[in-house]
């Protein structure tokens, strides 16, 4: 199966996962997924992620999913640069979501990183996610 939007698919498995309350979902492994989940980790969003080898060198992702009071603790998680129409932000335009309450993950020159550490780091790149 050929897969345009790894992110975008990665997003949706997360949001489908937790409509419906599950505990755990598996996606494809990649660098760029993981760095993603990474950053969701460490803003709290996820319990946490590990990677599983299958034979044939095929890798998975099992992500633990995180709940507060059966409520899941993303909000809304939503895909902003596609691959249709890729979305860049400066250095001093860096996005704010929800006044700053939200997270946007971003993929700069030093790696996948949250606004908050793109502003700290002088750097820009391109919009990948919003989650709240």
């Amino acid at each position: 199966m050929s897969l345009n939007d790894p992110i975008g698919d990665l997003i949706t498995r997360i949001r489908n996962a937790q409509m419906r309350n599950k505990p755990k979902v598996s996606s494809p492994g990649s660098k760029l997924r993981q760095s993603v989940l990474e950053v969701l980790k460490t803003e709290g969003y996820i319990r946490g992620y590990a990677s599983v080898e299958h034979t044939g060198g095929r890798s998975e992702l099992e992500i633990e999913l995180k709940y507060f009071d059966g409520e899941p603790v993303i909000r809304e998680i939503s895909r902003v640069s596609k691959p249709g129409r890729r979305v860049y932000a400066k250095k001093d335009r860096l996005p704010r979501v929800l006044g700053g309450l939200g997270t946007a993950i971003l993929s700069t020159s030093i790696g996948v990183i949250t606004t908050r550490q793109a502003a700290e780091r002088g750097v820009g790149g391109e919009v990948l996610a919003f989650v709240w």
